[in-house]
């Protein structure tokens, strides 16, 4: 039986839910991070024993099922765009900024589905426009595609906000303190290609980075869908 599935004990003093277990074990990761997801410290921040939790929620794995398809909430489109290619948009610019509000979620990611109620929504959202257009394989794939392309570039620009917090240098403090080496290593000439980029290259912020790996992403797919069956 799933933590979906199981029903919740009977209203004891000091009122207890999924849902203020959920709020409280994402309130503790957006603050510090997975590691402060436990229950028993989300026990404490509702202020009960860690034994009450156990009526909700049976292990860890569990809570985690929970917080993630609350975030799904936030990714589920207000209004479902007819089109495919802005409802695969939409779902990989929604779950791009629900990361970047819960980081934590980049750590999740590309896991195991997730089969709450609000990630199935996610799902429908992105596979219906897809219906009819295609056969069913390829629509899974192009939605896989996609999947593995936000995935990729969310846990990057976490990673590089992460590093900046730990090591207090931004991407520009980073360059200068690693110029010299570099210049050094490409005046070697043993890295042509690399040298190009570097001198030569446009540089570009995390937000117009994945927009544009993600239009070429949606380019591919859309030539796929052009192709006429095999």
């Amino acid at each position: 039986m799933t933590v979906w599935d199981r029903p919740e004990p009977p209203t004891r003093p000091l009122p207890l839910d999924r849902e203020r277990i959920v709020v409280a074990a994402i309130a503790l990761a957006d603050e510090a991070g997975l590691a402060a997801m436990s229950l028993r410290k989300v026990a404490a921040r509702l202020e009960v024993g860690p034994m009450r939790l156990y009526g909700y929620i049976s292990t860890k794995e569990e809570l985690f099922d929970l917080v993630v398809d609350e975030v799904h909430a936030e990714i589920l489109p207000e209004e479902q765009p007819g089109d495919w290619r802005e409802a695969l948009r939409a779902y990989a610019r929604r779950t791009r900024q629900a990361a970047l509000r819960h980081e934590w979620l980049a750590d999740l990611l590309g896991g195991r589905p997730t089969m709450g109620p609000n990630a199935l929504a996610v799902t429908e959202a992105t596979l219906a426009p897809l219906d009819g257009l295609t056969d069913l394989d390829t629509a899974l794939r192009a939605v896989e595609t996609v999947s593995a392309y936000l995935t990729g570039a969310i846990r990057r620009e976490i990673a590089n906000l992460r590093a900046e917090r730990a090591t207090g240098l931004s991407k520009r403090d980073w360059q200068r303190a690693f110029g010299p080496y570099l210049r050094r290593m490409l005046a070697t000439g043993r890295f042509p290609a690399l040298t190009k980029a570097v001198y030569d290259g446009t540089e570009v912020d995390a937000e117009a980075s994945f927009e544009t790996g993600l239009d070429w992403v949606l380019d591919a797919v859309a030539a796929k869908l052009a192709r006429p069956p095999a």
